[in-house]
């Protein structure tokens, strides 16, 4: 009875939070270029079954953002359903909830001015092995949309940046196999090498900053090898990347 409890007040103090930042945002500044964040935090109590099974997995926390603070109610409205919770890692709480994989979700917020807003997701949790997956979202503050490649950088180029990409990646493959040539593991992995490459497909995976752009690469080593699997984060200024980037493009402010 009292996890049954603890469940309920979970539920309830997730909608009476919605509903608190929602009426609260009527008096925040609103902005065209930003939006505002709140921090919605949520303990998921799990079901007395799946803790008597799992003690250590009684309960999982749930970071969340809140978005509010754009005076577009159209724009603020998309943006709201891209980043519907669900729409993240194809979880809902409740499902969440009834599973007893999930350990922590979270964010951090990488950009949030001139009219973009780029933002990472990350899940941890446990089954056989720890595990941990991202999702990122690059969005456009003008529209509401997702930036893709298409949108910021000229179409002719895209095979040209695909490769000086693909370059980094591959530098960084033959540094992490040199630096672990006596690892028990480098037999393995090295066939895992063989087949990383950044695609045409990968360049819509980027995030944005003020000095420039990260490109983003996840090579999905399973857990035994993960520790060589490359980082995937290949940075390029915005300087660096001028002939690629369209100048009424979303990024065209950062190299006028």
């Amino acid at each position: 009875m009292q996890q049954l409890i603890l469940v309920c007040l979970s539920v309830l103090s997730f909608n009476n939070f919605t509903s608190h930042t929602t009426q609260s945002s009527t008096f925040e500044s609103v902005h065209e270029d930003r939006v505002v964040i709140g921090r919605r935090r949520i303990l998921l109590v799990r079901s007395p079954e799946l803790a008597r099974q799992f003690p250590k997995r009684k309960t999982a926390v749930v970071i969340y953002p809140v978005i509010t603070g754009l005076s577009n109610p159209a724009v603020l409205r998309r943006v709201r359903s891209t980043l519907d919770f669900k729409n993240i890692f194809d979880y809902s709480l409740k499902e969440y909830r009834e599973d007893r994989w999930l350990t922590e979700f979270t964010y951090v917020v990488n950009y949030n001015k001139n009219y973009l807003f780029d933002i990472a997701f990350t899940q941890s949790g446990m089954s056989a092995y720890p595990d941990e997956q991202s999702r990122h979202f690059l969005i456009s503050l003008k529209d509401g949309h997702i930036v893709r490649a298409l949108d910021a950088f000229h179409s002719d180029k895209l095979a040209k940046l695909t490769f000086i990409v693909d370059r980094e990646l591959q530098r960084e493959i033959k540094k992490i196999a040199n630096e672990n040539r006596d690892r028990s593991e480098q037999k393995e992995v090295n066939g895992a090498y063989e087949n990383l490459k950044f695609e045409l497909k990968d360049l819509d995976g980027f995030s944005v900053g003020p000095g420039g752009i990260f490109f983003l690469y996840d090579a999905g080593f399973p857990h035994v090898i993960k520790a060589l699997q490359p980082q995937g984060r290949y940075f390029f200024t915005y300087s660096a990347l001028r002939e690629y980037i369209k100048p009424d493009g979303p990024l065209g402010q950062f190299v006028d």
